[in-house]
């Protein structure tokens, strides 16, 4: 602003037209004329590339300026003016066409995923929320417990009543500690001796008839007897036997009923039930 001759003088920064009557805008504490202005500092509209002259809304998004008219949704035109949108790849859309065309689908339904929308994901899919459901009973997963299986979900209750494996003896579900024998599945403490129910896990054990006993159970239900002890001969550890005719002995009580000569390697004569060495046999 110059004085001249007592008087005021206001003129275009850049042009030095004289302002007075007319518009203009301050920059810098520097007065430029409306023309000066929009050709030096007016922002290029994104759209059109022309300039947004003083006269228009100059409407911003990360550093990018549109004439208000020009501020729409590319793929419908829709106006974003006071309206929700999105950018992609540069792009303004509105939140109709952002959903078509960029949002997640859910593998149930093939439906987008709406802002505010729970989805539920597994194993690089996802689904929303009614759509995640037991292939078996088909109610919704929610926040339950569920099995893979076939790439298919299925809940716990189904699973246990359709697929899990069931113990022989109880008949209720195996969730862990599980035995198999014969190609049948049984609990740990379902898994007993036939005779005594005594738990067979981890323990030796042998069967007859196909159903197990325990070493105990079985030499007393089905073991030889032996002649001298009367104790049975049985078929686990490293127990050697005699045996003559129908009649059995265990090693070590295999020996001479009057001398206790062992006979085991030896020649031996009966006199009746008893068993006796050469020498003896001839008293």
């Amino acid at each position: 602003m110059d004085q001249s001759s007592g008087g005021v003088s206001l003129a275009c920064f850049n042009c030095a037209l004289n302002l007075i009557g007319y518009r203009y805008i301050l920059r810098d504490d520097r007065p430029f004329c409306i023309k000066c202005y929009e050709q030096l500092y007016a922002n290029i509209c994104e759209e059109c590339r022309l300039p947004i002259g003083t006269d228009s809304k100059d409407l911003s998004y990360k550093n990018r300026h549109w004439h208000e008219i020009c501020f729409n949704c590319t793929e419908c035109r829709l106006s974003l003016v006071d309206t929700p949108f999105a950018a992609k790849e540069e792009r303004l859309y509105c939140a109709n066409c952002h959903d078509n065309r960029f949002a997640a689908r859910c593998d149930g339904c093939g439906d987008l995923f709406r802002a505010g929308m729970k989805k539920f994901e597994y194993k690089g899919k996802q689904w929303h929320e009614q759509c995640f459901r037991c292939r078996v009973c088909q109610q919704p997963i929610g926040s339950r417990s569920f099995v893979p299986r076939d790439q298919e979900i299925v809940c716990i209750k189904c699973y246990e009543e359709q697929y899990a494996q069931r113990c022989l003896k109880c008949n209720t579900v195996i969730n862990k500690g599980g035995i198999t024998y014969k190609n049948s599945p049984f609990h740990r403490e379902c898994f007993t001796c036939t005779q005594c129910n005594r738990m067979l896990a981890g323990e030796k054990f042998t069967s007859r008839d196909e159903k197990p006993f325990c070493g105990d159970c079985f030499s007393q239900l089905f073991s030889k007897k032996c002649c001298r002890c009367f104790q049975p001969i049985t078929a686990l550890g490293v127990a050697k036997f005699i045996s003559f005719e129908d009649r059995h002995w265990h090693s070590e009580c295999f020996a001479c009923q009057r001398c206790q000569t062992s006979l085991v390697g030896r020649g031996f004569v009966t006199d009746n039930a008893e068993v006796l060495c050469p020498d003896c046999g001839r008293c």
